[in-house]
């Protein structure tokens, strides 16, 4: 292609694995990046971030350090943003700067000088619960969970009382914004998708559901699960898990999200559009944190299963990616049991800090937890 893609946010976890895809169809890649210390640790360049790869280490929300890394791009996949649902329901300040800041900092810059394409990364959180079926067949896209009271079930109930049952969500459904988190994962995608076409841009919003794989920031606690499970179990303790455990999602791999955002990048269908990213497959919770444990050697660390619930979580939201799947030709490849044995001898090598308790403590101090 030729093309200089600038990748904001591109040090983190999906940016080093994008900016290899890219740099190997042929794309010159840029990256900025603050290097924070809860991703990146000590702060310096990562190691997997390939050479060929121009860094410019700036906060998305610096005018001074964005017009450095938007010279001579032509297009842009907006990753920047603090991640975590939990985090968000305390650090609002934080959340709303960068994620919602940031973006329109980018788009304040683009508006002198656009480019081809903008593809920003949303989340499956703006979904809040995913969709349901109700017990007498019809579809449920409101479904919204009340506090639980002890023997009460953990999922959403349908008018009659009875526990509803989770289906595959579209991107038609409605977004229920149930976090700090999601609420900014939305509005930077509709400032996406407001503001290109505007300047004569082309504006992709991607909503990604639980992404996995080597390279994932093992010592920050509010990232993937399947990274937080995996820091526990490699220093020896058993992966935390709130609720019952059975509520489930769609974990899909980083090289599978990547090859999303290049279709995203490149193909003529995509302008205008929001796609779901994911695997097409869901597991409960429970099952993963088993599954990860067997693949690290560790099958006697049985989860801990709080019975408590977090403030901003969802109970099931399953991936429909049938419209990627149609209009841009995704097909996930990657196998989710030989992905998670693929982490596993990642992290072997690694070393973690578990900081889960520490996090828990935080929530509970300030009433998240219940």
């Amino acid at each position: 292609m030729g093309e200089t893609v600038l990748i904001s946010g591109g040090a983190g976890f999906i940016g080093v694995h994008l900016s290899q895809s890219l740099l190997s169809r042929g794309y010159r890649v840029r990256v900025l990046d603050n290097l924070i210390e809860q991703v990146h640790g000590t702060g310096s360049r990562p190691e997997g971030l390939s050479p060929d790869v121009d860094l410019v280490r700036g906060d998305i929300r610096d005018a001074a350090a964005l017009a450095r890394a938007l010279e001579g791009v032509d297009s842009v996949v907006h990753l920047a943003a603090e991640v975590g649902v939990g985090q968000s329901m305390y650090a609002v300040e934080r959340y709303v700067s960068v994620n919602d800041g940031g973006t329109a900092a980018l788009f304040q810059q683009l508006i002198d000088r656009p480019v081809r394409r903008v593809v920003v990364a949303s989340s499956m959180s703006v979904y809040g619960e995913g969709l349901y079926r109700a017990a007498d067949g019809g579809i449920v896209q409101d479904a919204v969970r009340k506090p639980r009271r002890p023997g009460e079930p953990w999922d959403p109930v349908d008018a009659g009382g009875h526990p509803m049952v989770p289906v595959p969500t579209p991107e038609w459904k409605a977004p229920t914004l149930a976090s700090v988190y999601a609420l900014t994962k939305y509005v930077q995608e509709r400032l996406t998708l407001t503001l290109s076409p505007v300047y004569g841009m082309e504006g992709v919003a991607l909503r990604l559901w639980n992404v996995y794989g080597p390279g994932q920031a093992l010592s920050n606690p509010y990232t993937g699960v399947l990274a937080i499970f995996a820091s526990r179990l490699h220093n020896g303790q058993p992966p935390m898990i709130f609720e019952d455990g059975e509520q489930r999602r769609d974990f899909v791999h980083v090289e599978d999200v990547a090859e999303a955002f290049v279709l995203a990048l490149e193909h003529p269908s995509a302008p205008g559009q929001v796609y779901n990213v994911g695997s097409g497959q869901d597991w409960s919770v429970r099952e993963v944190a088993q599954i990860l444990a067997r693949a690290m050697g560790k099958p006697g660390l049985e989860p801990e299963i709080t019975g408590q619930a977090r403030t901003g979580d969802i109970r099931h939201c399953i991936a429909d990616i049938g419209k990627i799947q149609r209009e841009l030709g995704f097909r996930p490849r990657r196998d989710f049991a030989e992905g998670v044995a693929e982490l596993a001898a990642w992290v072997a090598e690694q070393q973690a800090v578990d900081r889960v308790k520490e996090a828990r403590s935080e929530l509970e101090a300030r009433g998240l937890v219940a």
